[in-house]
């Protein structure tokens, strides 16, 4: 599964490689197609307008893309649907270059990666709102208040592992005996500045340490076999998840908590170009109504049916605004 944001220093330099490919070539839609109905009011507040949407190319930036694009398009607009965008630099550059006009992003993505900042900022929303300041200054761009998810990273444990061993926050799994902190990590994440070992050292279990995590209780593998063998409880009693990630309902995961709060928020944001915002102020309401309603297990839910089901994310976009009576 691709990852859900791009975090990591090379990114960066995915993203001014773009430039070019983009500014030379446009942005070509992965699949360009959405259903478009009418809202559930009969009202068509962006009748004339013309709006582009586009996402990053992994499951959840695809279904907040294609949501954005059947609703926008219900009331009323001429959408053109960029999302799949390949790469996670080209969406954000086709918004930076004004060839694209809403992006959901994160405002742990916006910090980190497209600021540089390398403060960790628990609260969600003094993060929004210091993402939302910088980036208007920076870009001229528009972060609308986010979502109620948070698609960040965290450790999980199944179901019975979690009961039998009383875990429900990290700081419970630093109680636990030494032969019991077994933990499966991906390459990436356990490299990182800001990933396992930092993370380790908060919990007072250092890395490779008799009394905190001997190198022999981590093992890497490929992240998205993580699920499985967590689920199995072997080779590791605990592994690294996303959040919002559908395996984590569907395989009856326990999510722990970041109670010393190491991990960054990454809350789910629509961004507009500012000059979108003004020329269509109905825009930023109707997003509202979208983003108030989604939180962690509905994404889990609807990155489920794509991911497991294997559903259309333009499908499983439309259906899950006609039961939130959003559109008709």
């Amino acid at each position: 599964m691709t990852s859900r944001r791009t975090r990591t220093t090379a990114a960066i330099a995915v993203l001014a490689a773009s430039l070019m490919l983009v500014a030379g070539c446009g942005l070509v839609s992965s699949s360009g197609t959405f259903t478009k109905g009418s809202l559930a009011d009969g009202q068509k507040p962006l009748d004339g307008a013309k709006i582009v949407v586009t996402s990053k190319s992994f499951t959840e930036g695809v279904l907040l893309g294609k949501i954005t694009a059947s609703y926008l398009a219900s009331a009323g607009a001429e959408v053109t649907d960029l999302t799949g965008a390949p790469g996670s630099a080209s969406s954000r550059q086709a918004q930076l270059n004004g060839d694209a006009d809403i992006l959901w992003e994160y405002t742990g993505t916006g910090w980190v990666t497209y600021q540089g900042q390398t403060e960790t900022i628990a609260d969600p929303t003094e993060l929004w709102q210091k993402v939302r300041d910088i980036e208007k200054k920076t870009h001229d761009l528009d972060w609308l208040p986010p979502a109620n998810f948070n698609d960040t990273y965290a450790f999980a444990a199944s179901g019975p592992t979690a009961g039998r061993r009383k875990v429900k926050s990290l700081s419970d799994v630093a109680k636990l005996p030494v032969r019991d902190r077994t933990f499966c990590v991906d390459d990436e994440f356990f490299s990182r500045s800001d990933g396992f070992l930092p993370m380790l050292e908060k919990y007072g279990i250092p890395y490779n340490s008799p009394d905190g995590v001997p190198a022999g209780n981590v093992t890497r593998m490929d992240a998205g076999v993580i699920y499985t063998s967590v689920a199995r409880s072997a080779p590791c009693n605990f592994g690294e998840v996303y959040t919002t990630d559908g395996r984590v309902k569907n395989l009856s995961l326990t999510v722990l908590d970041d109670d010393k709060k190491y991990f960054l928020p990454y809350s789910g944001t629509a961004v507009l170009r500012s000059s979108i915002n003004e020329k269509y102020p109905e825009i930023a309401p109707l997003i509202a109504k979208i983003s108030t309603r989604l939180n962690d297990s509905l994404m889990q839910d609807l990155n489920g049916k794509v991911d497991i089901d294997g559903e259309d994310p333009a499908t499983v976009a439309w259906d899950w605004l006609k039961s939130e009576k959003l559109v008709r």
